[in-house]
């Protein structure tokens, strides 16, 4: 059966659903999914999503539940991600889908690499490229598969599986065998399920993460999900399931899917007003165009076009309240001091009171998220602003 919604309706569902307080681990079976970048100006963008769902979270917080409890573990998903330990038998599909590429790539171009590396870790315990003598550097400026050999043949071992995270210092990877990492009543399962089951299984999270998301939803959502025929049989079947229900949105009936998880949010009243702070690879976040359609908000990730070429900055957050974004700003945390460089109100916004005092809130949360002393406002800066940072 199909439900047709408002876009009001759709932009409460996704705020229930997204920013109903947890915790870390409510997070992970909420979204199943927390994506994962090296990128630190404010915290990475995992601390930046757990940050607007956990109260009191302070940046690095998801390592003690990954590194220690070995309840999340780093995994390559939509792109590299945080994933429930739960997951690892399922996505042994993925590892293996881009198993070829990498042994062809990377592998076969120094056979003799991979055995070392392991030899060295099984001798040790858990290192990273820094123990390995090797400083070759590649030609490809990929900084994602590493600029040194060493670090490409390590970051194929693990997208592959044949090594897995075992903890993180400032940010770099220490690796060790999956069997001595992955809790054993997950690693040694029995025999997977077929493509077929993966591909639903994978599919369905896709739509979890997100909550409410268009069929056409933008590529980078459907890596590892298989090709387009594919996805359209699943979504057929996954609908038969019960697991996704088809959804109509706004005058324009736009076509989308609901994860059932999300459906008691649909009449679920909107969480505590307060002002939140939301990363820039946030699952809500994730289809642009969506993002467009319910919230009228425009949003792009410009972390990567030349200076320019950017419209808003470097590191743009967006500020959400209640349920619709009514600002973004861009800011660095250097040393102990967190500086607001840039802050844009949404158009045709008028701030009044309440509002004013849920960002001043909100401003001094993500203080304390990020151990900061103090909070810079850097010219030029919207003066009412100013005055909630001179009020606290």
């Amino acid at each position: 059966m199909t439900i047709t919604i408002s876009r009001e309706q759709a932009a409460r569902l996704l705020a229930s659903y997204h920013l109903t307080p947890t915790d870390i681990p409510g997070v992970f079976e909420r979204l199943g999914t927390v994506q994962y970048d090296p990128l630190n100006p404010v915290g990475r963008n995992a601390d930046l999503v757990l940050q607007a769902r956990v109260p009191g979270y302070r940046v690095d917080d998801w390592q003690e539940v990954a590194y220690k409890d070995r309840l999340i573990y780093d995994a390559w998903d939509k792109q590299a991600c945080l994933v429930p330990v739960s997951d690892w038998a399922m996505r042994a599909h993925t590892r293996e889908m881009y198993r070829p590429y990498h042994d062809r790539e990377i592998m076969q171009a120094a056979p003799e690499t991979a055995p070392a590396i392991l030899a060295a870790i099984d001798t040790r315990g858990p290192l990273s490229s820094l123990e390995f003598e090797d400083r070759t550097r590649m030609p490809d400026q990929n900084s994602w598969y590493g600029l040194t050999h060493i670090k490409r043949v390590l970051r194929a071992m693990w997208v592959s599986g044949v090594l897995v995270t075992h903890h993180r210092k400032n940010g770099r990877h220490y690796y060790d065998r999956p069997e001595r990492v992955i809790p054993s009543h997950h690693y040694n399962l029995a025999p997977l399920p077929d493509t077929e089951a993966y591909h639903r299984w994978i599919i369905a999270r896709r739509y979890q993460a997100v909550g409410l998301l268009r069929p056409n939803a933008e590529s980078a959502i459907w890596s590892a999900c298989g090709t387009t025929a594919q996805r359209k049989v699943v979504l057929d079947q996954l609908v038969e399931m019960g697991t996704l229900i088809p959804v109509l949105v706004g005058e324009k009936k736009w076509p989308y899917y609901l994860h059932r998880n999300a459906l008691p949010h649909l009449d679920a009243p909107i969480p505590e007003p307060r002002a939140t702070l939301l990363g820039p690879l946030d699952s809500l976040l994730w289809d642009r165009k969506a993002v467009q359609q319910i919230f009228s908000f425009d949003y792009l990730w410009e972390v990567y076009k030349p200076l320019p070429q950017r419209r808003w900055g470097y590191y743009v957050l967006p500020v959400f309240y209640k349920d619709r974004f009514v600002a973004r700003l861009d800011s660095r945390l250097s040393g102990k001091t967190w500086t607001i460089l840039k802050w844009w109100w949404e158009d045709n916004l008028r701030p009044d009171a309440e509002l004013y005092d849920a960002i001043q809130q909100a401003l001094l949360r993500f203080q304390q998220y990020l151990g900061a002393s103090d909070i810079v406002l850097a010219d030029p800066i919207n003066p009412e602003l100013r005055r909630l940072h001179t009020t606290q």
